[in-house]
């Protein structure tokens, strides 16, 4: 509990105390009696120690022009009740009214002491060697290629490859796991993430505004900006409410009287059904709600960009899945290497040679394979060609690597033919003559299969595979993990018209969700209703243009961030049914005589401070 939050305790137990003290006052009819002047002193004093600031946060808005907010109700519906005479009960309105506020303070704090853990991953300072000496300075004084010296125990402040030195790095506040993550020379390390034995030494490769650590705090400060479409129907709604709910107060209030001329009695309805009105249990609740679903989703390392994707989330019924990386593991092996007229060792030193400018899985397969048997000779004008392979000069022969689709436009003599196997097969090219094919195999994940079955069971999911891999490779991953239907062989822009047609097909009032590696699918992640990065521990591209990363570069984190949303989603609506079914009951209840102001205060107090412990539900999902 924080200081502030001790301090209005003690402010409601002092004001509670008086309260009670003054119920031991014997009651009269006779309000300027001596007993009756005594009695609105004690309850007076009751009154102001509860509601000061409420009755000061009234009087500030409406300087500034907001009149009609939950201050303004509470202050002008107990205000109302002590001039006639009804001492407690005002007194009592604010007390509790203050309990409601406590309650949804501490629950906020709760839920932001999630997120906040997530925040604390922020280095403080980098170790830095300069002229000979290490130097400690702000993170972002750091630049590319300068050496970082971490000791145990300290926080790796930025991204960078280790130099010298081994260690375990916990990546808990990264990842929500608790493995350590064993890094040595060579290795790439993250910043954000505690190093636990050994001194390490790393050569920084981004700077501090670009690091992982920057964007996910970046991200974590920005998610509570983008509101649910729920929580912007709520707002708009006590918007208009409450004008509404005021303007009925006044109407019972004068009137009735004019036809019975009991306005103590009628007035007395009016104050009432001012407190009974006051929409801030939806007003808070509802936030709130979401705000425990982001708070719990990070503890477990997924990362929610706003309420309204965990909203679009809880609604997904199709999930469109990228296949390397995502469903696979992205660590590719050589299998088989197919010769066509040279020797196995040259045709995979020239595909090696031409693969080195790529950073795709499949090429360092290649490259590292060829290191293996021996050197891998130098290539010139190396040339990407997106969705197709690589282009090289390689020992004064024009090579090409790549897919049957480039192997068409740049073999002259047509004796080229598609392999049929298992596997990507990568095909190679000389002076426009084929010379052979390497073949390569992916590793499907461990969980893929129970991830998606979970899915399916969560919310009868159809799910899909779109890859730019050949479709007998295709077919076999989606056969072992349980995809309902896979579109191979696509070009990055086939991706987005495959989205495009999915999307148009998904059932209506439903939301399609994309789960990539967020570097080549960025433009499938940003078309879909939300899009989820996988792999995205120190990936730039995942936390870019994913609307959910899941840090632990884990599918089985999947079917448990819809199982969050879900349950956030189902939240929210029991708070909305709960609170608006009380109010309406009292509120006619009240109109026609049969609640008085106690029932007001539960159904405005009561009803925040249950749809408060309701939100906090949010917050708590297991994993399995």
């Amino acid at each position: 509990m924080t200081r502030r939050q001790k301090r209005n305790l003690v402010r409601i137990i002092i004001a509670a105390v008086i309260f009670a003290a003054g119920l031991f006052i014997p009651h009269t009819e006779e309000r300027f009696s001596a007993w009756g002047i005594v009695g609105l002193c004690v309850f007076a004093a009751s009154y102001l120690t509860a509601g000061w600031d409420v009755l000061w946060k009234a009087v500030r808005n409406i300087a500034h022009g907001q009149i009609f907010d939950e201050n303004f109700l509470m202050a002008i519906a107990s205000i109302g009740a002590m001039i006639i005479g009804e001492y407690s009960e005002g007194s009592a309105v604010m007390i509790f009214y203050q309990v409601g506020e406590l309650f949804q303070s501490i629950a906020v704090g709760k839920s932001r002491k999630s997120i906040s853990d997530m925040m604390d991953i922020n280095p403080e300072y980098a170790n830095v060697e300069r002229g000979g000496e290490t130097k400690q300075v702000e993170p972002d004084e750091v630049e590319i290629d300068e050496i970082i010296v971490v000791k145990p125990g300290e926080r790796v402040p930025l991204d960078g490859v280790v130099i010298s030195g081994a260690s375990g790095l916990n990546t808990s506040a990264l990842t929500g796991e608790s493995a350590l993550r064993d890094v040595c020379e060579g290795d790439e390390v993250i910043s954000g993430s505690v190093n636990t034995s050994g001194l390490l030494k790393i050569r920084v490769t981004k700077k501090y505004s670009d690091s992982t650590v920057a964007k996910i705090l970046e991200l974590v400060e920005n998610s509570s900006e983008n509101k649910a479409r729920t929580e912007n129907f709520i707002t708009r709604f006590a918007r208009v409410y409450t004008p509404i709910v005021v303007i009925s107060a006044v109407l019972l209030a004068v009137i009735p009287p004019l036809f019975d001329k009991n306005w103590s009695g009628w007035i007395y309805k009016a104050l009432t059904f001012l407190v009974v009105s006051c929409p801030c249990a939806l007003v808070i609740s509802v936030p709130l709600s979401f705000f425990g679903g982001i708070g719990g989703a990070s503890r477990h390392g997924i990362m929610v960009k706003g309420a309204n994707y965990l909203e679009a989330l809880a609604k997904a019924r199709t999930f469109v899945f990228d296949k390397t990386g995502t469903l696979t593991k992205g660590t590719f092996a050589v299998s088989e290497v197919i010769p066509n007229g040279i020797s196995r060792e040259e045709l995979l030193s020239y595909c090696a040679a031409a693969e080195q400018i790529s950073n795709h899985p499949i090429a360092l397969s290649i490259v590292k394979a060829a290191n293996d048997k021996g050197t891998v000779p130098k290539a010139e004008n190396a040339e990407e060609i997106a969705g197709f392979g690589v282009k090289a000069e390689v020992e004064g022969k024009k090579i090409a690597v790549g897919n049957a689709r480039l192997m068409e436009e740049v073999i002259t003599d047509g004796q080229f033919s598609e392999i049929e196997t298992a596997g990507t097969v990568v095909y190679c090219a000389a002076d426009g003559k084929y010379c052979g094919a390497v073949t390569v195999c992916d590793v499907v994940k461990e969980n893929s299969e129970a991830a998606l079955a979970e899915l399916k069971r969560l919310c009868s999911a159809k799910t899909v595979m779109l890859t730019g891999d050949r479709k007998a490779a295709a077919e076999e991953v989606a056969k072992a993990v349980g995809i309902d239907e896979v579109r191979s062989q696509l070009l990055p822009d086939g991706k987005v018209q495959a989205v495009e047609e999915l999307y148009s097909q998904k059932p209506a009032k439903t939301a399609l969700a994309y789960i990539g590696d967020g570097m080549n699918d960025a433009p499938s992640l940003a078309r879909a209703d939300v899009g989820i990065a996988m792999g995205a521990l120190g990936s730039d591209a995942a936390i870019e243009a994913a609307d959910i990363v899941l840090m632990n570069d884990n599918i089985g984190s999947l079917p448990l961030a819809v199982r969050i949303a879900r349950k956030t989603r189902r939240i929210v609506t029991e708070n909305i049914v709960f609170a608006l079914g009380v109010k309406v009951a009292v509120l006619v209840l009240t109109a026609f005589g049969f609640a008085n102001m106690w029932a007001a205060v539960f159904a405005d107090v009561g009803v925040s401070v249950i749809a408060i412990i309701n939100a906090m539900r949010a917050m708590h999902v297991k994993s399995a």
